[in-house]
């Protein structure tokens, strides 16, 4: 069972990760600061209204945390009134996720609601938890374990708008110029950001509460002021991370419903002694 609790874990960060997150570093020699772009910074204001009211979008994402772990995943995700969606999610390699192999595990579905979100394991994990096919992982709960605050956070957090308000706060944030992606006309952005900069009280304290220290950030708007594209890279204690997202069908209908009870198991009684 402390194999089983230990990959309960590697689960809350895979899917953190996969929820279009950001990540810290603790390497700061790329950063230059400069005076902050006055088209840049307008424009990417009326990208973050843009992107935060169209409340939904179809997410299209792969992670690499150094040697640990790399994942890709697909699915629509809501955040007009909390985080919610579904995402598709393939573990492509790592050590972590060799270590999920062993269990049976090569890919999961993930169901985010407002106050947790589930993880499908398929039949050779159900086997080994009383025959449930889901993993339930309360925010809250999260916010018990070590690191959990950070995860919690991350997962009510894991909306297109939030990369774009991250760059904001760049202090050498540029127009790179144009180019096309995923067949749209965009404008490609970039900047390194550093939380001592950061003056968004909400976001400063998320930041520092993960160990966040600087993070470069690659984005392109399209003409309708939407985010398409995101690329953030930092390095951590756990390796380089990169996170490469696309979005699109902005506005599309998200309908997420609880698995049943009679088949979910909660994390937090993996974590039990045997």
């Amino acid at each position: 069972m402390k194999r089983t609790a230990t990959v309960s874990v590697c689960f809350a960060l895979a899917l953190a990760l996969a929820g279009c997150t950001s990540s810290g570093s603790s390497d700061r020699s790329a950063r230059t600061p400069t005076a902050k772009a006055p088209v840049a910074l307008p424009a990417l204001r009326t990208a973050e209204r843009a992107t935060e009211g169209a409340d939904s979008a179809r997410v299209r994402s792969a992670t690499v945390m150094g040697s640990q772990l790399s994942l890709t995943a697909d699915g629509l995700l809501s955040w007009g009134d909390g985080l919610s969606g579904t995402l598709e999610i393939a573990y492509t390699g790592g050590t972590a996720a060799e270590t999920m192999r062993g269990l049976g595990v090569t890919s999961m579905e993930a169901r985010y609601l407002t106050d947790a979100y589930y993880a499908r394991l398929g039949d050779a994990f159900a086997a080994k938890i009383g025959g449930k096919h889901w993993l339930k992982y309360a925010y809250d709960d999260l916010k018990n374990l070590g690191g959990g605050a950070e995860l919690a956070d991350q997962m009510r957090s894991t909306t297109p708008d939030q990369s774009v308000k991250l760059l904001l706060h760049s202090a050498d944030v540029r127009e790179v110029g144009e180019e096309r992606v995923d067949g749209r006309a965009t404008t490609h952005y970039s900047g390194t950001v550093a939380t001592e900069d950061v003056t968004d009280a909400s976001l400063k304290e998320r930041l520092e509460d993960a160990g966040v220290t600087t993070e470069t950030v690659d984005i392109w708007i399209d003409d309708r002021d939407l985010l398409v594209k995101k690329v953030e890279k930092a390095g951590t204690a756990n390796g380089r991370v990169t996170q490469t997202a696309h979005y699109s069908d902005y506005g599309v209908p998200v309908t997420v419903r609880r698995p049943p009870a009679a088949d979910t198991a909660d994390f937090k009684t993996l974590l039990k002694p045997s």
